[in-house]
């Protein structure tokens, strides 16, 4: 399989899209405070098993 030939299935893949890849019932709220509330999470586990600074 060339490169040009697996760039063109890729666009007309690409192209038959029609949600464009999100789903329905994911906010993009929810999800990135999710991210938020577990990095601050691991960034406070973190400091407390760092006390020697």
């Amino acid at each position: 399989m060339s490169l040009t030939s697996t760039a063109a299935s890729l666009v007309t893949l690409a192209e038959g899209a029609e949600h464009g890849g999100n789903h329905e019932s994911l906010s993009p709220y929810v999800t990135g405070g999710g991210a938020l509330f577990a990095l601050l999470l691991l960034l406070w586990i973190t400091t407390r098993f760092n006390r020697d600074r």
